[in-house]
């Protein structure tokens, strides 16, 4: 039971960190071209991760069979991932790309769980499920923003539906590698191929427009976070508590995401939290709750 409720924490704690990384990359956003900040973020990160991989387990290799693997996971969950991020946020309001960001993610991944791993889902899953994902929808558009469905935003719409997908198909297929090695070893291959997957993607001047000699102690320390806690420690975490919870449900963590954003919004910027907000936040929380007390055992399935 403590080693149940140490991964679910371990799983909120994540969410935390990146929902925190919001408020936290919008500041830096002020500084640093937005494709520069992610190759800076998980560049940096990789000599950390071989360097805990080398502490950890004695060796850093993997067999070359397994490099196309990691390579191709690497640039589509990374890579692929993190520009389709920057960019739905560019194209849409932050309230649609946050919604449709978040709020499919774990649907897409119970839908595709039965091409990478055996994983069921239960009644209480289900239900657990759905009343977060009505409590995340509430705290997204409670905001001052709303969803907006104008034609402008269609293409960035799109955009953030399509990270739902690649983020589950990335989690999943991170998921089955984790039965034959570490996460830590599969963390450290998917990100090093990731990073490099990325860098020429900073070529023509976007380098340049950074005023490096005017960067502050808050801009070092906004690289900081995401290289050592968004990415380093919230990686190993989660993928560690994932193997454990399983996909399926540990993906419905992810719903306090956009409370904890909200939560950095009104301490970094004064932003206000509507009672709607705070009511979804509790019913995203009840979801949640729900799911982790689970008893496998005494449950009906409904195979997936």
């Amino acid at each position: 039971m403590n080693g149940k409720w140490l991964n679910y924490g371990g799983l909120v704690l994540v969410a935390v960190i990146w929902g925190a990384n919001f408020g936290i990359s919008r500041l830096a956003m002020e500084s640093f071209h937005p494709i520069v900040f992610s190759v800076l973020r998980f560049g940096l990160a990789v000599p950390f991760f071989f360097l805990l991989l080398w502490r950890k387990e004695g060796s850093v290799g993997i067999p070359w069979r397994l490099v196309p693997r990691l390579a191709l996971i690497g640039l589509v969950g990374i890579t692929l991932l993190e520009i389709t991020v920057m960019y739905s946020i560019k194209f849409t309001t932050l309230a649609n790309a946050s919604l449709l960001n978040v709020a499919p993610w774990p649907i897409f991944a119970a839908l595709f769980a039965p091409l990478f791993l055996r994983e069921s889902i239960t009644v209480r899953l289900v239900v657990g499920g759905a009343v977060s994902m009505v409590g995340v929808c509430f705290v997204i558009l409670g905001g001052q923003e709303g969803f907006n469905l104008s034609p402008e935003n269609m293409l960035g719409n799109a955009m953030a539906l399509g990270v739902s997908i690649i983020g589950a198909l990335f989690n999943l297929s991170t998921m089955s590698l984790m039965k034959q090695y570490s996460a830590l070893r599969v963390s450290t291959w998917t990100i090093a191929f990731g990073s490099l997957f990325m860098l020429p993607l900073t070529a023509g001047g976007a380098w340049g427009q950074t005023d490096w000699a005017g960067l502050g102690a808050g801009q070092y320390a906004s690289i900081a976070y995401n290289v050592l806690i968004c990415t380093v420690v919230a990686f190993l975490v989660w993928n560690a508590s994932m193997f454990k919870v399983g996909a399926t449900r540990s993906n419905f963590f992810r719903y306090a995401v956009p409370a904890a954003a909200v939560a950095a919004g009104y301490f970094m910027f004064d932003e206000t939290i509507t009672l709607l907000q705070l009511c979804g936040a509790a019913c995203m929380a009840a979801g949640l709750v729900w799911i982790s007390v689970e008893r496998k055992q005494a449950q009906p399935q409904l195979q997936a």
